[in-house]
């Protein structure tokens, strides 16, 4: 894990967040996700620096949409937005999740 996943991680794992499930490195379809919470259909995405590239950010919208097909909802945060701002990203998560459960 990059040191972004690590801090996320760190407030996703055991249920923090209104007490539901987030699995890491999840395989959905063909794809192996950053954070998976499947009661709220909720994907976490953690991207560095390389998803900035234009063949990355294609490949990621395809991925979002593939992924949206299977009735996911992605959020996408930057690893200086994880690292520099946890609690804005935490609170994003927390509402999405409020909204679905």
């Amino acid at each position: 894990m990059t040191d972004a996943e690590r801090i996320i991680w760190r407030h996703l794992r055991n249920k923090q967040i209104l007490g539901v499930q987030f699995y890491r490195q999840k395989t959905l379809g063909n794809y192996i996700v950053d954070f998976y919470c499947p009661r709220a259909c909720i994907v976490v995405e953690v991207d560095g620096g390389q998803h900035y590239e234009k063949e990355a950010q294609e490949a990621d919208c395809i991925r979002d949409e593939k992924l949206n097909a299977l009735g996911l909802k992605v959020l996408r945060f930057n690893n200086n937005e994880v690292i520099t701002n946890i609690d804005g990203v935490l609170n994003c998560i927390y509402n999405e999740i409020k909204n679905i459960i």
